[in-house]
């Protein structure tokens, strides 16, 4: 098992350093924005979501794609808010493919810092725009992860949280950053626009995928179920179940509620069957055999990229798994690779 678990890992830790860097010479995605609604929108790069809500306060952006698109991303948010000054980046968790523009955003910002709180920051601080984020989130920047190098500082969150909700009034609406603990990773929020009712979730909710469950980082199977749930409790549609609050996933699609529920039947479904599997003493070889997925896999699967059928069922397999005793994992079995920190 832990050789599984280091496999698991390894994968994940793999695919977000492949999604953050673009080959040398590569083509680099058209960047194309929409207004979703209220006063947010949409910004595509390829694989990439980043959201912006644009105001008279000025604007405020969710996540900030990979360093590689960062200039092109703030050329699109330029254009966007010509007259308008960056304020705030939230990162809805730690992965590159999320934070890689935050260093080139937030220096093309600034922040309003007054009163006795210049001195304890220093003059130079309101050059930049604040970084907002779970607190794990600065650890897994600050620390790196496995493969993957620590950030630099100038991309690390200048501000963090550690209780399930973070609040921010800007642009004349609540804005929510909501904690999912161990969903995705153990750093994931989703942000809530309350006025323009609309949700940027992160890795928590992708619908081009089997779900992404990074258990290196503290994600989970059931985690990331629970957080699906809770999107579910905030998202209200409006006709026929059609529109209402819309939903912008870490990868894909805007989606509303009737698209957030379809994929939560599907991780839902895809659980009981593993768990079936498992009180069975089916193994992970045989689990893989049985096709539990074949209904799903025209929609959700995937044999290369950056997170594999495979890759979901090893990491699903092991998140569902009962936990092995303290004895039996206490030492690894010779040859067996040292699972990542």
């Amino acid at each position: 098992m832990r050789a599984l678990v280091c496999g698991v890992a390894l994968a994940v830790s793999a695919a977000t350093a492949v999604i953050a860097q673009q080959a040398p010479g590569a083509a680099q995605p058209e960047v194309r924005s929409r207004r979703v609604q209220g006063s947010v929108w949409l910004i595509n790069a390829g694989f990439v979501n980043v959201a912006a809500q644009i105001g008279d306060d000025g604007v405020l952006v969710v996540d900030t794609g990979t360093q590689a698109l960062s200039e092109k991303i703030l050329a699109e948010i330029r254009r966007l808010a010509p007259d308008k000054t960056i304020r705030f980046i939230l990162n809805t968790h730690a992965h590159p493919d999320h934070t890689g523009g935050n260093a080139t955003i937030a220096k093309a910002g600034r922040s309003i810092i007054a009163g006795n709180f210049v001195g304890q920051a220093g003059a130079g601080a309101a050059n930049l725009a604040k970084i907002v984020a779970h607190e794990n989130t600065l650890r897994r920047l600050s620390d790196g992860e496995g493969s993957q190098p620590a950030a630099p500082a100038d991309a690390w969150p200048t501000d963090t949280f550690f209780t399930k909700r973070n609040d921010l009034f800007f642009n004349g609406e609540a804005v929510q950053m909501l904690h999912q603990p161990s969903a995705h990773s153990d750093s994931d929020v989703v942000v809530y626009f309350r006025k323009s009712d609309v949700i940027v979730t992160g890795d928590v909710y992708v619908n081009t995928t089997f779900p992404i469950i990074n258990l290196q980082e503290g994600g989970s199977y059931a985690g990331l179920v629970a957080a699906l749930n809770r999107l579910i409790e905030i998202t209200v549609p409006k006709d026929k179940q059609e529109g209402g609050t819309f939903l912008i996933p870490g990868h894909g699609r805007i989606g509303d509620e009737a698209d957030l529920v379809e994929y939560r039947d599907m991780a839902t479904i895809v659980r009981d069957r593993f768990q079936d599997a498992i009180r069975k003493k089916m193994t992970l070889e045989q689990l893989k055999v049985a096709r539990l997925l074949r209904d799903y896999e025209g929609r959700y699967g995937a044999s290369q990229g950056f997170w594999t059928t495979d890759a979901f069922i090893e990491a699903a397999y092991r998140s569902l798994s009962p936990a092995q005793p303290a004895s039996a994992t206490a030492k690894p079995a010779p040859g067996t690779a040292k699972p990542a920190r």
